[in-house]
């Protein structure tokens, strides 16, 4: 793992790191925020997955979530949202929605992109487990959450993997790829025609098959571009409601899709995960020198 850069925030160290992935067979840079913290003290996680377009670093640079994450004690990663290098395929049109920067947090089994876009493994088993090696992290602890296709990311990773996430939340999620434009352009680009099998890779279509977790949260601006075209809330709503899973849908009124609305409520969100993942205040009493 090569350190790409490490800045001083709120007594804690943001790094942005570098590897050679083996699951896309690329290099990957993600960012990792570990809070001030005792020598000897293993810290819960939250996994972030961004949305189409993104890389690791337009939540780092604009997602505001380095002083909760210091109140709380929790480190914070963001990997970038595909594989990206020479002789990685892209959408033939260059469309901003497929391809480069779209990974759609899917294992892709479709040519040409089955060669490089495993991104479902990169995110569930390959970086958490470099993750684990390099930082202080109690793996017992995690939470994942996401904006737009990351929150569909989000969503679906965590209704598969309820042995490993204590939490879940999005803001803005793609609810069911499977009934909208974007998804249905990703996940048949990616894994093919045969609809039955997109429905691991939708959330509400997860639901509808039986998966479960205890409690969503889901922030969603009621002035979003993409609301009623590609977001589509109530379908994740019905999908709970039918379940008795307990979601919290908060519609908040003149927000958008950017950054601006993330930001706004990134720490609702991190106190929500904290409580779920047991945090107490990591530097109470404690001074606010890094250790870098």
């Amino acid at each position: 793992m090569e350190t790409v850069s490490t800045s001083c925030a709120h007594g804690g160290v943001q790094g942005v790191y570098r590897h050679a992935s083996a699951a896309t067979g690329t290099d990957m840079t993600f960012s990792v925020y570990v809070p001030p913290h005792a020598d000897d003290a293993k810290l819960p996680v939250v996994w972030y997955l961004s949305g189409l377009t993104c890389t690791h670093a337009n939540v780092t640079d604009k997602g505001e979530y380095r002083a909760a994450c210091a109140e709380l004690g929790l480190i914070f990663v963001a990997p970038d949202t595909s594989p990206r290098g020479e002789g990685v395929a892209d959408d033939p049109a260059g469309a901003y929605d497929f391809g480069l920067g779209a990974g759609f947090y899917v294992d892709a089994t479709k040519p040409p992109y089955a060669a490089n876009y495993k991104m479902w493994r990169y995110v569930t088993e390959e970086l958490p487990a470099l993750v684990a090696e390099h930082f202080p992290v109690d793996m017992a602890r995690q939470g994942i959450m996401g904006h737009s296709m990351g929150g569909h990311g989000a969503l679906t990773i965590g209704l598969t993997r309820v042995d490993r996430f204590r939490s879940v939340s999005a803001f803005a999620p793609i609810v069911a790829p499977s009934q909208v434009p974007w998804g249905e352009k990703a996940l048949g680009g990616y894994l093919g025609d045969d609809r039955a099998g997109w429905r691991r890779h939708d959330a509400v279509a997860l639901i509808e098959d039986g998966a479960r977790v205890p409690a969503l949260l889901i922030d969603q601006g009621d002035a979003d571009a993409f609301l009623n075209d590609q977001l589509r809330p109530g379908f994740l709503v019905d999908a709970c409601d039918a379940a008795g899973i307990d979601l919290t849908l908060r519609m908040q009124p003149g927000y958008d899709h950017s950054y601006y609305f993330i930001s706004t409520f990134m720490a609702d969100h991190l106190r929500w995960h904290g409580a779920a993942l047991g945090t107490v205040s990591a530097h109470q009493g404690e001074d606010m020198r890094c250790r870098n």
